[in-house]
């Protein structure tokens, strides 16, 4: 039997239906403007016609980062097991192979290194499309050896945030990587190095209550979702509605838990910016 078995049907969004990414030769946006996808891409996939910034993955975004896209992956190989022999109305294990088949990656992050602006950085960034970004061994794993070949290299790392929190097929395998990946975070920063975080829609759950609010500088792309609990748990849970705009990215940057918004076209830019200025090295044009 089922350790845990819907009894009414609820959310049946299908994690595919969830990327934002264009498949065909248009692309329409949530106020409805039309835009071509080769000039999408272009515009860093950001909507020209009313600013909005498409659901992308890491591919998207080391192209973004990396010079000339040109970088190196770390440990590409790793895959989550089923500690648990989970069930729920599927298999632990079927779950991992199907979102494998469908989004074509190992797990919800990839890690890599490579120039961005002439110089070497560390990128971790979650996929979504991957059972939702959720966080399970494998991403915290990812994570810390991330941060242990930064340190090895003495190079500064990025961590780019879409998630929708800790994976609940893993338990506390999952939650356990709440305090590893703080950890590796710590030794980061004893060893003088920078770390940035990039909370993108959306950021929740286990994700935010760890590495994702740990950055020296902490940064949100514009309207994106970041929170503990998303406004869907909160509503169930209470039964009340949230404010508008109460989770969002411009709310958080308000109340201090952002260091500031940056637009895509900006990003590789402004993190380049901060860590010259941290690192206390002549800023690059």
């Amino acid at each position: 039997m089922s350790w845990f078995k819907r009894s009414e049907k609820g959310i049946q969004t299908k994690t595919e239906e969830k990327k934002d990414i264009p498949k065909g030769l248009w692309y329409k946006t949530p106020t409805g403007k039309i835009v071509e996808t080769q000039e999408l891409a272009s515009n860093a996939y950001v909507s020209p016609e009313d600013d909005y910034h498409v659901h992308i993955g890491s591919k998207e975004y080391f192209e973004i980062l990396f010079d000339d896209n040109h970088f190196k992956e770390l440990d590409e190989n790793l895959k989550s097991k089923d500690f648990l022999n989970f069930k729920d109305s599927k298999k632990y294990v079927d779950r991992i192979k199907d979102a494998q088949k469908k989004s074509g990656l190992n797990d919800a992050i990839r890690t890599a290194v490579g120039k961005s602006k002439g110089k070497d950085l560390v990128i971790a960034c979650m996929d979504f499309t991957f059972i939702g970004g959720s966080m399970g061994s494998v991403v915290g794993e990812k994570i810390a050896r991330a941060a242990d070949y930064a340190i090895e290299h003495h190079l500064p790392l990025a961590i780019i945030s879409k998630s929708g929190g800790a994976r609940m097929m893993e338990s506390a395998n999952s939650l356990m990587q709440m305090a590893k990946t703080s950890a590796k975070l710590a030794e980061l920063a004893e060893s003088k190095l920078p770390f940035i975080s990039l909370c993108t829609d959306p950021t929740t759950g286990g994700t935010t209550a760890s590495f994702a609010m740990l950055g020296d500088i902490n940064i949100g792309e514009p309207g994106a979702l970041i929170a503990f609990a998303g406004p869907r748990v909160v509503k169930d849970t209470t039964g009340t509605e949230l404010p508008e705009g109460f989770q969002k990215s411009e709310f958080l940057l308000e109340k201090g838990f952002l260091d500031f918004i940056c637009h895509r076209k900006q990003l590789k830019n402004k993190i380049n910016l901060y860590l010259d200025l941290i690192l206390n090295q002549p800023l690059r044009d």
